[in-house]
């Protein structure tokens, strides 16, 4: 879940920052962090307007595809569940296992790819 190993077009170093993130059904927002650390791979996206500025934190495994040309990356999961998801809180996310766990549980340990 905490990598970017199923990620079409990904390649290690690539900076996704400002890159537009598309759900399965739609614009989400754009990537306003990301990184590669191991087991703790993820992107944290700003949703903007659609859902009142939300920051969420997607584990790297929810990321599809990465178009480097159009700076879009396409996520498998859809408008609602990130609208739902727990939000990004940056005081927890470093060093506080119990908040990637949570985030864990969200998404899903065995998370099977969507189309």
């Amino acid at each position: 879940m905490w990598d970017y190993r199923n990620a079409v077009g990904y390649t290690p170093g690539t900076d996704l920052t400002g890159y537009r993130v598309e759900a399965a059904d739609g614009h989400i927002g754009k990537i306003d962090k990301h990184t590669e650390d191991v087991d703790s791979a993820h992107v944290v996206v700003d949703t903007g307007p659609w859902i009142f500025g939300k920051h969420v934190l997607l584990p790297a495994g929810t990321v599809l595809r990465v178009d480097t040309g159009k700076e879009t990356v396409w996520i498998n999961r859809t408008k609602d569940e990130i609208k739902n998801a727990p939000e990004f809180d940056p005081h927890r996310h470093t060093g506080d296992s119990g908040y990637h766990e949570q985030v864990a549980e969200y998404y899903g340990r065995g998370m099977e790819p969507r189309l």
